[in-house]
């Protein structure tokens, strides 16, 4: 190998280096408590998706929750791509350890994924990402559930769960307060 030659092969080896440690992803779960975990490359392109959505929502809090929920739908079709498999809405009891399909512990879990990449790039300006908050407990007639959480810039909590939906629709997001009182069936 000449030294024109090895300065292009080293240039070219770093260059693809340093593009391999500059992409981001995300670890998408599935098959029910993160049976499985699935990781999704997202490109330049995707991050420029996920600005312009969210540039829309950047006047109020209200608009910012719904170009949330236009970014959670765009990742969990690019998720669904990657898997293979369309989720179902709401979990099926029977339906773990299947691969694609989520359980609310997937669903929550990907959407504070997400949401912590929003966040990550400076797109939340009224909001801030909190940990999952959950609901039920059988004692209380009611099964487990889990939703992501966002606390607005009054501090108001918002849920914003994708579990009612197939993958890529659009999750509910509604006061956190609304959410503990809601039953599994989705009742309002």
């Amino acid at each position: 190998m000449t030294g024109f030659s090895l300065r292009v092969a080293i240039g070219l080896a770093t260059a693809i280096s340093s593009a391999a440690a500059s992409a981001e992803s995300l670890s998408v779960c599935h098959g029910y408590s993160c049976h499985f975990k699935t990781r999704l490359v997202l490109s330049s392109g995707d991050i420029r998706r996920i600005s312009s959505i969210m540039s829309a929502g950047k006047r109020t809090a209200k608009a910012e929750r719904a170009a949330v929920a236009k970014v959670v739908s765009y990742l969990e079709r690019r998720a669904t791509a990657v898997v293979g498999v369309r989720d179902l809405p709401k979990s099926e009891f029977g339906a773990a350890r299947q691969r694609g399909q989520m359980d609310c512990v997937d669903e929550s879990t990907n959407t504070t994924a997400v949401l912590k990449l929003v966040e990550r790039h400076r797109l939340l300006k009224h909001h801030k990402v909190l940990r999952t908050a959950s609901r039920g407990f059988f004692a209380d007639g009611r099964y487990p559930h889990f939703t992501a959480v966002l606390k607005d810039e009054t501090g108001r909590l918002w849920a914003v769960d994708s579990w009612y939906e197939p993958s890529g629709g659009s999750p509910d997001i509604m006061p956190l307060s609304e959410w503990k009182r809601r039953g599994v069936n989705g009742v309002r």
